[in-house]
């Protein structure tokens, strides 16, 4: 019997010429943000898994093309429907002219480093990029971007302010279309709560604890 000859996986061909982006700057500020957009990010790949076609991740480059770096910037959380993730995460980072279509979703977490910038710069550089919802988490409640939460739909080219409700009980929240869920400052934490079933998405914290009751009760059914 002859077995079959060894040799690369068939998807290192096909990566093999992606060269990757050099790494962003580190923020003096970047731990302050780690953990709510390290949440976010883990809790909308919860909730869109199974899907091979969806980009979520973050602190990467993303720019038009790689010819011009002064409009290039580093989202906290980009999501991109009906593309190769793989593909990107090996460039270490978005190039649209590359993809072909720019992202769908970007999320920028607040800190004293870039808080003016998320609010004007970037505003207007995702709306030329075409990105349809671009918004701002505040971990600080508004003493950064002057609201804890804060997105912008493109409508015809031109971005308009989403609704943000308040709750009775200080619950802050806006729907994103382009996700399907609504998007809630609870507890101290930015949520993403599923309309569809009236649940939130488990984040990770959650995910351990529901894995630790599940173990925890197989043990006590076989004795």
């Amino acid at each position: 019997m002859t077995s079959k000859p060894k040799g690369p996986p068939p998807a290192a061909d096909k990566y093999a010429h992606i060269k990757p982006l050099p790494d962003p700057p580190k923020r003096p500020d970047a731990m302050r943000q780690f953990l709510p957009n390290s949440r976010t990010v883990l809790t909308l790949r919860h909730f869109f898994r199974g899907r091979q076609d969806i980009l979520i991740n973050g602190q990467g480059y993303l720019c038009h093309d790689t010819r011009d770096r002064s409009n290039w910037t580093v989202p906290d959380c980009v999501i991109a429907f009906g593309v190769d993730p793989l593909a990107i995460e090996l460039r270490n980072g978005y190039v649209i002219s590359e993809v072909g279509k720019p992202p769908d979703f970007v999320l920028e977490v607040a800190s004293e480093s870039t808080r003016r910038r998320d609010i004007e710069a970037k505003r207007k550089i995702y709306e030329d990029r075409g990105i349809a919802e671009y918004w701002r988490h505040d971990t600080t409640k508004g003493e950064l971007y002057g609201a804890a939460l804060a997105g912008d739909r493109l409508v015809n080219g031109v971005y308009q302010p989403m609704e943000i409700n308040v709750d009775p009980d200080g619950t802050i929240w806006g729907h994103s279309q382009i996700l399907g869920v609504d998007l809630v400052w609870h507890s101290e934490k930015l949520r993403v709560f599923d309309p569809m079933i009236g649940e939130y998405v488990l984040d990770p914290d959650e995910a351990f604890d529901e894995v630790a009751r599940l173990r925890e009760e197989l043990r006590r059914l076989r004795g």
